[in-house]
This record gives C-alpha cells, structure tokens and sequence, in this order.
C-alpha cells in the first residue's frame, strides 16, 4: 500500500504528454496552452487616457483656475496627431492617445468650456504623468504574456485576441472511456428490482472527466463476469486514451477489474493506496499504452479517487503545469477523526470568518456511499494517516473539488 503522494507522482510519471492542434480563438476556451505567446507590440501601444478631460502640460496648471485654447480632439481610435504648445490644450477621450506635448490629463469634471468651446478653464492643477499609462508600462513587445501549459479561461482569450493570435496551439483533448460494473447495478431509466440500485458513478465520472477537459464515452453496464469486463476493456482501449472503471477492485470474489487487466497484460503500478475513502484504486496501462483506472464502487470513493488521480492524469496528458490539486490551508471548523492507517479526505464546505480567514467545515456523512451528503461537499479536508482527534480551530489542509 502506498502513500497518496507517492501515488500522485506515478500517476504524473506514467501519464504521456498527447499530440497538439491549432485552434481558432473562439474554440479554445477550457484547452491547455501547448505555446508561449510573445506580445507583438508594447501594450499600450501609445501614451494612453485613462480618463475623458482634457491633456494639458502641468507646469501651466500650477497657478488656477488657468484657462487654456482647446486646439483639438483625441477620441479612441480617432487621435489628434499633432504637437500642442503652450497654451494648449486637447479634449481628450478614455482610452485616446495623449498627444505630443502634453504630459497629464485633467479629469473634466475639474474643468469647464467657455466661449463657444474654444476654451477650457481648470479649476485645480494637475501633476505630470496624472491619468496617463505609458507606452509599454503593461507589457513591453518580445514578453512572454501566455506560458505553453496555462489552462486557457476567458480573460485569457482577451490576451490572446490583444497579440493578434487568431489561432493557438493546444493539446489534444484525451478520450476516456467509462465502465460501472456490478450486476447489482440498473440504468438510470429502470426501476430497481430486489438487491439492484442505479449507476450513478458514469455520471459523476464523465462529467468529472469533461471537466478536466476530456471527451467522454459511457458505455454499458457490465456485470460481474470476467471474460466479459475483458472483452468491453479490450475493445474500448482502442478507441480512448483512458478506461476508468468503477466497483470490482476490492478482495471480495466479485471483484473481477484486477484480474481482467492483468489477463488483458496490463502493466499494473498500484492497487491499493493508503487513503480513506478510496483504498482499493487500481492504476495500470495496456499493452497498447491506454491507460486504466480500476476506482471503487462506492460513489463518494470514486469522487475521491478521481480527482486524486485520474483527473491529475488527464490534466498531464494535456500538458497542464499544475495537474493535481493544489493544497490550500484553512481554519477547522469542529473537531474530526483522521485514521491510524490511511490519509483521509473528507468531504467539507468552505467560507470566511470575519478576520479573512478560510473556514472548513466538514460535512456530517454516512461514509463512502452517502453520495447524497457529498453532493454538497466544496472541497476535500485532508487528514494526514497517524492523525488521530483535530481539534477545532486547527489550521488543517483542503483541496477544493472541481
């Protein structure tokens, strides 16, 4: 049994990197940057407005009111492109170029036009560089604005649109593969008969997985027949990038994953973890290099042990620089249990205190098939093995669920 750790870094270490593809800007919301992108201009490009007044030189606004000849206008898109001299001054627009000559821009709202609008009286001075942003201030031209790795979100988009990048280079997007077993199990349009239930587990793992960015299968249920899990593995391996399963990994005599994968000639690299909920994880790879993640049956394991793992996988398939989940700290809420043996990752919701402060606040539930109970659950509360009481107002560590 190995640690939650270890198995997180043999997950990253098996998982290869897929193939990329240029898409139009439009399209690549939620992909994984497989380029740096290079500012192509300084940004601003010009001594930019940051406010509608008027562009004025400073040192003649020391003494007012003082009134100045308005000789222009410098609208976006639409700049006056001449030299203004003392006694001077340009109507100016948010977003405009500052014109030559003047080094400050006084709000209008300090200001008033007089004589048909040929000139403006400021009521109060203004200082050199005030409500202007310098050519290049934000981003110089040959900067690195976007790094290959970076999951692309939509204020992203506006910086790829801002460098002229009308198509971008992404990484393919995985495909998996999803398998519930157990002849316990009925589809979600049946009425369960006697000792049935209905499979949840496709739905919480595909939409899991679309959430990390895969294209997704659900495929039929399977019952617990080894040459029958064998065939539905083996032929779904060639059309995916990953199998993830659910139920049939524990030690019972129903559990057939195990020994479907290693019959099929997978290369297993763990089957059990030190974790709670979620010990009986298998992880291996097909001889024909799809992977396969064997997770429990119980549905609040499969959350768990998803995003643990699999998810981190998926993510590293497409280049992301920060695969797993990343660990924050927060404030315990009321005291819980951790476990002798195994790292626990318990279900939590998560808020402020008045001092800023996260709050953790784990959530009351009946163990790893109370998915009703996980369904409110923000984030995961995790408790290091060897713990054994955390008392309230412990600090403690969390990742947040997808």
């Amino acid at each position: 049994m190995i640690s939650v750790a270890e198995a997180i870094q043999i997950v990253i270490e098996q998982t290869q990197v897929l193939t990329t593809e240029r898409l139009s800007i439009q399209d690549s919301l939620g992909r994984v940057l497989a380029q740096d992108v290079i500012a192509d201009t300084d940004l601003p490009p010009f001594n930019r407005s940051q406010m509608d007044g008027y562009a004025v030189r400073s040192e003649e606004t020391q003494s007012v009111p003082v009134r100045l000849r308005i000789v222009g206008e410098s609208a976006a898109g639409k700049g006056w492109h001449h030299e203004m001299h003392e006694g001077q001054a340009v109507r100016i627009m948010t977003g405009a170029p500052v014109p030559l000559g003047a080094d400050a821009v006084q709000q209008v709202e300090l200001t008033h036009e007089l004589k048909d609008n040929t000139v403006v009286e400021l009521l109060e001075s203004v200082e050199a560089g005030r409500s202007i942003v310098n050519r290049g201030s934000e981003v110089t031209k040959g900067e690195t604005v976007l790094r290959s790795g970076s999951i692309l979100n939509p204020a992203m988009l506006a910086v790829l649109a801002s460098f002229g990048c009308a198509e971008v280079e992404v990484r393919r997007r995985p495909s998996v593969s999803v398998m519930a077993t157990g002849s316990e199990l009925v589809t979600v349009d049946q009425v369960p008969g006697q000792d049935q239930i209905r499979d949840s587990n496709n739905y919480s793992i595909g939409a899991y997985a679309v959430r990390a960015g895969a294209t997704v299968e659900r495929l039929p249920l399977i019952g617990d027949n080894t040459a029958s899990l064998k065939r539905a593995i083996e032929k779904a391996s060639k059309r995916c990038d990953m199998i993830v399963t659910s139920g049939g990994v524990s030690m019972g005599i129903y559990d057939f994953t195990k020994t479907a994968l290693q019959e099929l000639g997978a290369e297993l690299f763990f089957e059990r973890v030190a974790l709670r909920p979620g010990k009986p994880t298998v992880f291996g790879r097909l001889p024909n290099g799809t992977l396969v993640f064997g997770l429990p049956g119980n549905p609040v394991s499969v959350s768990v042990t998803f995003n643990l793992f699999a998810r981190t996988s998926l993510l590293a398939m497409q280049g992301a620089t920060e695969p797993s989940l990343k660990p924050e700290t927060g404030v315990l809420a009321k005291s819980v249990k951790g476990n002798i043996d195994r790292e626990s990752y318990l279900p939590a919701q998560l808020t402020t205190n008045d001092d800023g402060q996260l709050v953790v606040f784990p959530l009351k539930w009946g163990g790893s098939s109370d998915f009703v109970a996980f369904a409110a659950a923000t984030a995961l509360l995790n408790i290091p093995a060897g713990t054994g009481k955390v008392a309230t107002d412990s600090l403690v560590k969390l990742v947040r669920l997808p």
